[in-house]
């Protein structure tokens, strides 16, 4: 999967972006939710330029995530042009104080980067485990809860199934360049 992302040609990957953005509109909460967190797109995954600028034309607040010291991630408001810097993985994160970061729990949307996904929310990350440490508040809460987890990718990243690990946090919905799968309708 890692291979094919990164094939991509330029014009593919802005092709997916645009067809994400279309396919996110059909949610309601990306449409009306005032605080949507996303990520900066690296090694191939889903650009969000086309998604970001459609919550900013809605004057909804976009977020990027910042690692923290104990490896989960905290949430920085962000615009174009805002500074940003490296983290140790050299992607990009909001230069904010730490007193400007969300807490997970205070987002109402989170779109989420996926190596590969199941139509019932099992999701393959970077092997890093952000996401699931991170969120794993909402792995007791009858679903979709706050924040809805929303993952992002190309449609050749679904396969049939992903056996889940005790750790994981499922998502709500994926949006893919050419359908939203509602997980919750076929968990």
């Amino acid at each position: 999967m890692r291979e094919q992302r990164a094939q991509l040609a330029p014009r593919e990957r802005i092709a997916a972006a645009e067809a994400v953005a279309d396919t996110l509109e059909q949610l309601p909460e990306f449409v009306v939710d005032a605080r949507v967190a996303g990520y900066w797109a690296v090694g191939g995954e889903v650009p969000l330029l086309a998604a970001y600028a459609r919550l900013r034309a809605r004057a909804q607040t976009y977020f990027l995530p910042v690692i923290d010291s104990n490896d989960v991630l905290t949430f920085a408001a962000w615009q174009a042009g805002a500074p940003v810097r490296a983290n140790r993985y050299g992607i990009p994160e909001p230069e904010v104080e730490t007193g400007a970061l969300l807490a997970p729990r205070d987002l109402d949307l989170v779109l989420v980067p996926l190596l590969g996904f199941d139509r019932r929310g099992n999701r393959l990350g970077m092997g890093a485990g952000f996401y699931d440490r991170t969120f794993a508040f909402l792995r007791d809460l009858a679903r979709p809860a706050q924040p809805v987890l929303v993952g992002i990718g190309y449609q050749f990243q679904e396969v049939d199934a992903l056996p889940p690990q005790a750790w994981d946090v499922p998502l709500d919905f994926i949006a893919t360049d050419r359908e939203l799968i509602d997980c919750s309708a076929t968990a």
